[in-house]
């Protein structure tokens, strides 16, 4: 494979986010530093805070206190409190703009948010040997978002540099993580003239040197929180004047896997954290489970989360309890359009640092770029989820995740290369004005 070197900038801006993650919607540290890069350069708008986003359509957002806790960190870490005032509570993310023409407009996503893990502190773990291991102990970029802001940064000075004709906008997602900024952001209208939209993301268990062109078959996703409430007494004087809510619980855990399966598709059930009670003696007056649902289209979804409501509400009747079911992320399905498949196959194979190249794959999994894509279909614009390989030491999600900074670089090659060919293919006017 042909080498891929990283400009410092670059490396450092990466290095500098992987040190600070944040978790969805709390992200004020990383949006303040894109925007402090973003001034830096030549735009032609610059939208954040509450203007890129659809207040009702936020999902699963913290409580008072935990933004409280980011916002102190992030000011505590360098950033700006003219920020910090405009993202409010946790309207994060910003969208950056280039007017160059008369051709298509043509966006990038790329998400910006980390989860709720411990980095490793080993030796043999790189982040932790070359000194940019999370300094927000309990979080870390363990799926590769800092590298994707990295790459949109990249990406965006090369079309800066380029001979572009038409319009780039630039998205940096927050709360991707919970399956809770997608909609809040396409449903803002930002994305509403875009022709093309590519949203990329780097590893998937694909090794450096790999891209794949389209990202298809994502299952749609709804997740959930149901809260069983009944009525507590002694357990060994009276258990008969109890409401058993942990009962409720495990009757609608049991039942929720027995959900039939669908013809039309594959479906997901998860009772992925459960609790309740309070004592060995006391009759458990409450409880929980914190769920998901999941379908190979978005109607096998919705299949699962119709009876999964029956199940709980069921659940609930069978031992005299109440239940309160609130939905919490979700996620439709979508498909990667053949059209820009074959402009991104096409570059690929041009591409330095790309030596093999896979026209489409299936993620097996859920992500909310799919509300993004699905409104730019929407509106009769085109879309593709872009994978760009990476030789990851542990998998995604784990605490010795990490990327080859050589591989940012051939994403920004790839992604700015798609871009150009993009624009060039386009009619003037592109495909949403038709």
């Amino acid at each position: 494979m042909a080498d891929s070197t990283l400009a410092a900038s670059y490396r450092t801006f990466r290095r500098d986010l992987h040190q600070q993650p944040e978790p969805a919607w709390c992200e004020f540290y990383t949006t303040s530093r894109l925007l402090e890069e973003l001034e830096q350069r030549e735009i032609d708008d610059l939208l954040s805070g509450p203007a890129i986003h659809a207040p009702d359509s936020r999902r699963n957002v913290p409580d008072d206190t935990t933004f409280t806790e980011w916002r102190q960190r992030a000011r505590e870490a360098g950033a700006s409190t003219d920020v910090l005032a405009t993202i409010g509570d946790g309207f994060t993310g910003a969208v950056a703009v280039v007017e160059r023409g008369a051709g298509p407009t043509i966006a990038l996503r790329v998400d910006i948010d980390a989860l709720p893990i411990i980095e490793a502190d080993s030796d043999d773990h790189y982040p932790t040997a070359a000194g940019f291991r999370s300094t927000n102990e309990g979080y870390m970029h363990a799926c590769g978002h800092d590298a994707h802001a990295t790459i949109g940064l990249g990406v965006l000075d090369r079309v800066l540099d380029s001979d572009f004709d038409g319009t780039f906008k630039l998205l940096f997602q927050p709360a991707e993580e919970t399956i809770s900024g997608g909609k809040s952001i396409a449903d803002s209208g930002v994305l509403d003239d875009v022709d093309a939209l590519l949203a990329p993301h780097i590893g998937l268990d694909h090794p450096s040197g790999e891209v794949v062109a389209g990202i298809d078959e994502f299952l749609a996703v709804r997740q959930f929180e149901a809260t069983f409430t009944g009525e507590s007494a002694h357990a060994g004087a009276r258990p008969e004047d109890g409401d058993n809510a942990v009962q409720a619980m495990a009757a609608a855990v049991q039942n929720l896997y027995g959900i039939p399966r669908n013809s039309a598709g594959g479906t997901r059930v998860n009772a992925g954290r459960v609790g309740g009670g309070t004592a060995s003696n006391i009759v458990p007056e409450e409880s929980f489970i914190e769920g998901e649902v999941r379908g190979e289209t978005t109607g096998l979804m919705e299949y699962m989360w119709d009876r999964t409501e029956d199940v709980l509400a069921g659940a609930a009747r069978m031992h005299n309890c109440e239940v309160d079911i609130e939905r919490l992320g979700d996620a439709p399905s979508a498909h990667s359009d053949a059209a820009v498949v074959e402009v991104v196959d096409r570059v690929a194979r041009q591409t330095t640092g790309v030596d093999t190249v896979v026209e489409y794959d299936s993620l097996g999994g859920s992500e909310d770029a799919t509300y993004l894509m699905q409104r730019v279909h929407q509106r009769g614009g085109l879309a593709a989820y872009v994978g760009v390989g990476t030789d990851h030491p542990g998998g995604h999600h784990t605490p010795t995740f990490d990327v080859q900074e050589r591989d940012i670089a051939v994403g920004i090659d790839l992604l700015a290369g798609v871009i150009s060919d993009l624009a060039a293919d386009f009619p003037v006017g592109g495909a949403a004005a038709t």
